[in-house]
């Protein structure tokens, strides 16, 4: 069973006098274990797409299921409890909380998930030293840097173990060092703890680490890549 299906989806915004198609009828499936990346220029969709798929927006029609459930149905609670315990989100922005501390800010959905303070903790050092930040542990968001603002993204997207994470553009604030130890913790992640992957981008460099390519254009699929390589060391196809 795919995990995520998505059949026809339309998204319209109104602006003034006239109405934006931001999405015209996309249809697509993830599977369980997939690292995806949706792919295509500014203004093609993207992130209106992660935000229905993640249960932040609602299609204008179409639907979305999720393990099989038509996400639409349910109602705002059981919508708010989906996206706690089965979705992690890495925000273009960041959407931090600026009183709280790097380890705050990714302890609070385990709070709010009620998980066990021992076992927090302990994968939160856990993330925090793999996405490099660890010694910024008791640092506010308005003393990092936007680069380690978005591995904090990353770290509190992952800290429920959800069954999906969607990221949009997740590098795109880093360098390219930072961003593909980022990626390689993705792909780790993906390969070992079956953790599934969609995120987007506009960089080439990125589309190496996903096992399947998703293109869009003007609020279409125009058409599917799946790797032929795994990426080595740099995003580099291996041999």
């Amino acid at each position: 069973m795919a995990l995520i299906t998505v059949e026809n989806i339309t998204k319209d915004y109104p602006l003034g006098k006239t109405t934006i198609h931001a999405l015209r009828g996309v249809s697509l499936t993830i599977d369980p274990g997939e690292l995806v990346a949706i792919a295509g220029p500014s203004g093609c969709g993207k992130t209106t797409l992660l935000n229905i798929i993640g249960c932040i927006d609602r299609p204008t029609a179409g639907r979305v299921t999720m393990n099989g459930g038509d996400v639409s149905e349910l109602n705002d609670v059981e919508e708010s409890r989906l996206r706690l315990e089965h979705i992690g989100f890495v925000f273009q922005s960041f959407n931090l909380i600026p009183v709280l501390t790097v380890q705050e800010n990714i302890e609070f959905p385990t709070i709010l998930a009620k998980t066990p303070k021992g076992e927090r903790r302990d994968y939160i050092a856990y993330l925090l030293d793999a996405v490099g930040i660890a010694e910024y542990a008791a640092h506010r968001p308005d003393e990092l840097s936007g680069g380690q603002r978005q591995r904090v993204a990353v770290a509190r997207a992952l800290v429920n173990r959800p069954s999906l994470v969607i990221a949009d553009e997740p590098t795109a604030n880093l360098d390219s060092e930072t961003g593909d130890r980022i990626l390689a913790l993705m792909r780790e992640l993906n390969e070992r703890d079956n953790v599934t992957f969609l995120f987007s981008t506009h960089n080439p460099e990125i589309l190496n680490y996903a096992n399947r390519t998703i293109r869009l254009r003007d609020g279409l699929v125009n058409g599917h890549r799946a790797a032929a390589t795994a990426p080595g060391p740099g995003g580099e196809p291996s041999s």
